[in-house]
Parts: C-alpha cells; structure tokens; sequence
C-alpha cells in the first residue's frame, strides 16, 4: 500500500498513525501541495478532488478523504468499538471532526503554518468557531478518558491530529485540562512524542 501525503497535515498523520498503531506496511510517498503536487494528472488520476491523504492499495485502487481512509484501515481491528453504540458514537466524533473542528482548528494552522500569516490576521469568526469546538472536546473528556470511553477509537486519532497542534494555529489550550490530558493520554497510546 502507498499513501501519499504531506506529513505536516493532520488529515495525513491520522492515516499513518493508524498503519503504524496497527503495524500495516506502507510506503509513504509525499506530496507537497504547495507546490501543486495534488494537482498533477497523475495524481488527479487516483483522487479527482485533488486533496491528500489517498491511498493507493496494493491492487492499485484509491481511496481518498482521511475519515474514510482510518475507518477502511482499522475495520476489524480495536480502533473501533465492537459494540454497534460505541461504534455510532465513534462515527459522530469523525463526522463532527470534518464539519465543526477542522474547518477551523486545522484552516486556522493551514493560515500560520503554511501561509505564514500572523495569528492577528486570522478570520476571527473562524478563531471563534475552533474555540467553541475545543470547549465541546473539553466538556466531553472531562466525562471519560477518551472521546468514545476509556479505550483509544479513531475518533481519538481523528480529533487529536489538529488539537495536538492547536498552538499552532494560535489557540490557547490552557483552562482546558482535559483536552491536554487527554493529548497525552492519546499521545503515549499511539507511541507518539509530544507536540510541543
């Protein structure tokens, strides 16, 4: 299997942090969006959205959209619930993860990291927006140890790719206690080092 990507982008890391966690092989082929290297035709061949991650398995079919991707790769595995609620319970994190945290969590990083735009240029209401998004991640994980209960889920791995780097993007984790806890709690079961 190969995966294409670009290793500064959450949505990438979430797809290698799930082969690694479950020890799949892979080869990990980067692409640099910046330089339009989603854009190429051979590229666009594999993922007409133009977006990394996608990954290409070994009979050579595409799959693109991260969400999408971890689900396909940890099926059968204990990423996900075996019971059917927890396992709607984790689906609601990875839909909620695309449409409420980051469109504004990540956009917020995209603008500083790879823009390089200072945080006071930032869309406020987007600013606004990942705030309140934190503040739901907050309110949930001060309830369980992690999102869908006391064990690792891929909504974990889902929601943890940009709120580990959320100073990047200028927000401010401090008054949030449960979501640090919880960064290092998800960070040490994925044998990953600290952000920072």
């Amino acid at each position: 299997m190969r995966i294409l990507g670009d290793l500064k982008s959450g949505n990438c890391l979430k797809v290698k942090w799930v082969c690694d966690h479950l020890a799949l092989p892979y080869d990990w082929v980067d692409v640099d969006i910046m330089t339009g290297g989603s854009r190429t035709p051979d590229f666009l061949a594999l993922n007409p959205w133009g977006q990394v991650p996608t990954i290409v398995l070994d009979d050579g079919r595409p799959l693109a959209q991260s969400n999408a991707i971890i689900r396909f790769l940890a099926r059968g595995s204990r990423l996900i619930p075996s019971d059917a609620y927890a396992q709607g319970r984790m689906d609601e994190w990875l839909f909620w993860e695309q449409y409420s945290h980051e469109p504004y969590v990540a956009t917020c990083r995209f603008h500083m990291v790879y823009l390089g735009k200072p945080a006071s240029e930032l869309d406020l209401e987007k600013v606004k927006r990942g705030y309140a998004a934190l503040d739901h991640l907050q309110r949930q994980l001060a309830r369980s140890r992690f999102l869908v209960g006391e064990t690792l889920t891929l909504a974990d791995i889902a929601l943890l790719a940009y709120t580990r780097v959320a100073h990047e993007g200028g927000f401010d984790l401090s008054g949030r206690d449960a979501v640090r806890r919880w960064i290092g709690d998800a960070e040490q079961a994925l044998g990953l080092r600290p952000a920072g």
